[in-house]
């Protein structure tokens, strides 16, 4: 009975292990480039298998609402020097800090428990816009 053949490990310990000259099976122009080379061209199908979304643009996304800040002493020097009895504040949100002399309307997208209550305590009224989606007011 013949031996059988040495098993394959055992011969390619070391270095280079055959293959030739310096040129073959070594380099990055037997990988077809470094990094991600040729990922437009000709490794175009290994892009398709293992990275699909890799070239697409990223999803638009809304601008967020943004929504400033207004306390009640910058209501109250504005409505002291314009002479305002209904102040619109759309895009505001409004916070306790200070105190309003004389009953004014105060129309905002938000307010603070503290400055609802002081601006009821002056006489006032304080209610909250909503803006409605869709709806794009004409500037003239």
């Amino acid at each position: 009975m013949s031996k059988s053949k040495p098993r394959k490990i055992r011969n390619l310990r070391g270095r280079k292990t055959g293959f030739g000259a310096k040129k073959k099976h070594r380099g990055a122009g037997s990988r077809g480039g470094r990094g991600k080379a040729g990922w437009h061209k000709y490794k175009w199908s290994y892009v398709t298998t293992y990275a699909p979304g890799h070239f697409k643009k990223p999803s638009m996304k809304p601008k967020p609402d943004t929504v400033h800040a207004i306390n009640l002493w910058q209501i109250n020097e504005m409505a002291a020097k314009q002479n305002l009895k209904e102040i619109n504040l759309e895009n505001y949100k409004v916070l306790s800090s200070g105190k309003i002399s004389h009953p004014l309307v105060v129309k905002a997208a938000a307010f603070s428990e503290k400055a609802k209550e002081k601006i009821q305590g002056a006489g006032g009224k304080a209610e909250i816009i909503k803006k409605q989606k869709g709806v794009v007011e004409k500037k003239a």
